[in-house]
C-alpha cells in the first residue's frame, strides 16, 4: 500500500482534522494541566511499510497527547516561557507549507532572507535600537550568545593582529563579566573560550545582581590595556537586574573592548515608556542577544542576534563557507549562511513578521506592560501572607520568592507543579533556596493569577 500517495491525495482531510484539534487545544488551553503525570514507553522499532498519517495521529493522540503541558498557556510561569499569538500560530504554519530554506534575498531563486532582513529591521524600531545594526535569527538565546561572542573572539584576534577564525585561538581570551546567564558561560565553553574562565566582575550591594562598575573599571585596569570581552545583563534571570548601560558606556570610551548584552527577555523592556529607562545606553552595545520564543510570544525555536554593522567582515571571517564555491563573494552576494552558524535554515522570522505586523508596537507594550502587573499583582499576594516572602524586589516581570519556613520550598513547590494549576521552577539566590515565577504569557490575566494563589494556599493548608 503506498501510504505517501494515500496521504496526498486525503492531504485536506488531514490538515482540517489536525487544525480542528489545534483549535481545541488553543480554546481549552486555560483548562489544560501544566503539569505532566504521565510516563510515556519508547517504542524503538521502525515498521517497514508505514501505517499512513491517519493511524499516526491516532498513535499520537493515544500516546503522546496527553502529556502535553499547557507550556504555552497562561499560568505556565517556570523558566521564561512566552506563548504563542494567533498570528505567529499562522506565521508559523506558512513557514512549514512554504518551507524556504532562508539564505539569500535577492536572485531567482529562493529568496526568503528579504522577509527575514525586514522582520529584523521591525524588531529594531520595536526596541527602538539605531539601524546600523546587523541581524538575524537562530535557535535560542544560545546560539545567539554564540553567534554574537564568535564574532567578538574574532575581534579580539583582530587587536592582536591574528585571525582567530583561520588559525585558532591561542592564548587566553579575557571574559568579564557580573551575573551571566549560562547560555553565555555554555557559548564560552563551544567557542573554545573557557566556560570557567571568564573574570567575575562583582555585583552591586544591596540585594543587586548588576555588576558593580567601579569593581568592574578596577578588573580592567588590571589587564594593562589588554582588550577584552564584556557580557553584561539586560535582565538577570532571578531578579531581572540590569546593568548601567550609561556607565558602561563611559567606560567604552576609555578601553578598548568588545560590549556584548545578553538582553535575552529584558530587552522587550524598550517597549513600554514605563520600563524604557532600564535600558538606556544599551544602544551603544557591540552586539545583543534577544529571545523571540519569550516575550515576543512566536513559537520554538526563535532568536535573534544583533551586531553592529561596522563588524560585518569580522562576521564573515568567522561564518564564511570558505569551501563552497558556488556560494560566491561573501560580501557582494549576501546569504545569511556567511553571517552565523547554519547553513540550512527554516524560515524562522515569518511568524515573528506576522505578530509584530498584525499587533504593532501598541499590541507589544499592553503585553509588557500587562505581564508586569501580573507579575506585581502576585508579589502583593506574597509579601501578604505570612508564609512567604520576596528573595528581591519585583523589577520587571519575574518574581523570586520563598516560604518562610525555608525547608519546606521544596516539598511545597512539587505539590503546587503536581497540581497542574501552575507551573513554577525553584532556584537558589544570595544563599537562600527560593521559587521563580516569570511573566511573558500574553494571555495572562488577573483570573490566572486568583487561581494560581488559591492553588497556593491550598498546598499551604496541606502542609
Amino acid at each position: 500500500m503506498n501510504t505517501l500517495s494515500t496521504d496526498q491525495q486525503n492531504l485536506d482531510a488531514i490538515l482540517t482534522e489536525v487544525k480542528q484539534q489545534g483549535i481545541d487545544y488553543l480554546n481549552h488551553i486555560h483548562e489544560r494541566s501544566t503539569a505532566n503525570p504521565s510516563e510515556v514507553e519508547i517504542i524503538p522499532d521502525l515498521s517497514e511499510e508505514g501505517i499512513g498519517v491517519k493511524n499516526t495521529f491516532a498513535q499520537f493522540n493515544r500516546r503522546f497527547e496527553p502529556v502535553m503541558v499547557a507550556s504555552s498557556g497562561p499560568r505556565y510561569w517556570g523558566f521564561v516561557t512566552g506563548g504563542t499569538t494567533p498570528a505567529a500560530i499562522a506565521g508559523d504554519w506558512l513557514s512549514t507549507i512554504y518551507d524556504q530554506n532562508t539564505q539569500t534575498a535577492k536572485g531567482t531563486g529562493d529568496i526568503s532572507a528579504v522577509i527575514e532582513l525586514e522582520t529584523i529591521q521591525l524588531l529594531l524600531s520595536l526596541f527602538n535600537l539605531p539601524k546600523d545594526y546587523f541581524g538575524g535569527f537562530v535557535t535560542g538565546a544560545t546560539l545567539s550568545n554564540f553567534t554574537c561572542l564568535a564574532v567578538a573572539r574574532q575581534w579580539i584576534g583582530k587587536q592582536l593582529g591574528k585571525d582567530f577564525a583561520r588559525e585558532g585561538v591561542s592564548g587566553t581570551v579575557k571574559v568579564l563579566s557580573a551575573t551571566p546567564h549560562s547560555s553565555a558561560v555554555k557559548s564560552l565553553s563551544m567557542l573554545g573560550l573557557g566556560s570557567g574562565n571568564f573574570i567575575q566582575v562583582k555585583v552591586m550591594e544591596g540585594n543587586r545582581e548588576a555588576l558593580d562598575v567601579a569593581d568592574l573599571e578596577l578588573k580592567i585596569q588590571a589587564l594593562n590595556g589588554e582588550p577584552f570581552i564584556l557580557i553584561s545583563s539586560a535582565g538577570t534571570v532571578n531578579t531581572v537586574d540590569f546593568d548601567d548601560f550609561e556607565a558602561i558606556n563611559i567606560l567604552k570610551e576609555k578601553y578598548n573592548f568588545w560590549w556584548h548584552i545578553d538582553a535575552a527577555f529584558g530587552g522587550f523592556a524598550s517597549c513600554s515608556p514605563k520600563y524604557r529607562h532600564l535600558l538606556k545606553g544599551w544602544e551603544n552595545a557591540d552586539s545583543i542577544t534577544v529571545d523571540c520564543h519569550k516575550w515576543l510570544n512566536v513559537p520554538y525555536e526563535s532568536a535573534v542576534f544583533f551586531v553592529k554593522e561596522k563588524h560585518q567582515l569580522l562576521q564573515v571571517e568567522t561564518f564564511q563557507n570558505s569551501n563552497a564555491a558556488y556560494l560566491g563573494d561573501p560580501m557582494e552576494n549576501f546569504s545569511y549562511l556567511n553571517f552565523l552558524p547554519e547553513n540550512s535554515r527554516r524560515l524562522k522570522a515569518l511568524p515573528a513578521w506576522f505578530t509584530l505586523t498584525s499587533y504593532g508596537k501598541r499590541g507589544y507594550q499592553e503585553i509588557i506592560e500587562t505581564n508586569v502587573e501580573m507579575a506585581l499583582q502576585f508579589a502583593d499576594f506574597i509579601n501578604e501572607n505570612p508564609n512567604f516572602g520576596l528573595l528581591a524586589p519585583v523589577r520587571l516581570n519575574t518574581v523570586c520568592f520563598s516560604l518562610r519556613d525555608e525547608s519546606l520550598v521544596a516539598v511545597f513547590l512539587n505539590k503546587l507543579n503536581k497540581g497542574g494549576k501552575v507551573f513554577m521552577t525553584p532556584t537558589f539566590y544570595n544563599g537562600k533556596k527560593g521559587i521563580r515565577a516569570a511573566f511573558v504569557n500574553w494571555r495572562t490575566s488577573v483570573a490566572d493569577v486568583e487561581l494560581a494563589t488559591n492553588a497556593m494556599l491550598e498546598i499551604l493548608n496541606e502542609l
